[in-house]
C-alpha cells in the first residue's frame, strides 16, 4: 500500500469517524490493512448512507472536494484503488449517481464515467 493510499485511509477516517471500530475490526480479522476491503466494507455504506440522505450537505462537500484531489493524484495505486472502488460503487445505484454528480469536481466525474466504461455500464 501507497503512503498516498494510507493518506487516504486516514482521511476517511477524520470525515467519519464512527467508522473507526469497522476500521480497526477489519484490520484484526484479516490480519493486515486491505484498503479495497476498508473503503468497500466501512467506508462507503457511510457515503452513501450520507448521499441517500443528502442532508449533511457540509461533510458531502468536503468529502467530495479531498475526492477530487485524489481524482488529480498522481499516485496510481491510490487513483486505482479509487475508480475500482469508490467510483464504481456510485455507479451501482443511479440515483446515487445522480446525487453524488452534484458534489463531484470535473475531474472525479471524468474518472466516474472511466470507470462506468470499464465495467461495461456505458
Amino acid at each position: 500500500m501507497s503512503n498516498k493510499s494510507e493518506e487516504f485511509l486516514r482521511k476517511m477516517l477524520d470525515f467519519l469517524p464512527s467508522t473507526e471500530v469497522e476500521y480497526r475490526e477489519s484490520i484484526a480479522y484479516h490480519g493486515e490493512v486491505l484498503d479495497t476491503i476498508i473503503i468497500e466494507l466501512v467506508f462507503m455504506p457511510k457515503i452513501i448512507e450520507l448521499l441517500i440522505e443528502d442532508r449533511n450537505i457540509n461533510l458531502l462537500e468536503s468529502i467530495f472536494k479531498y475526492f477530487e484531489e485524489v481524482s488529480k493524484s498522481k499516485d496510481f495505486h491510490l487513483k486505482s484503488i479509487y475508480k475500482t472502488t469508490t467510483l464504481e460503487i456510485f455507479g451501482n445505484d443511479k440515483s446515487i449517481l445522480r446525487t453524488a454528480q452534484k458534489y463531484m469536481g470535473a475531474k472525479t466525474m471524468q474518472l466516474q464515467i472511466e470507470a462506468d466504461i470499464a465495467l461495461g455500464r456505458i
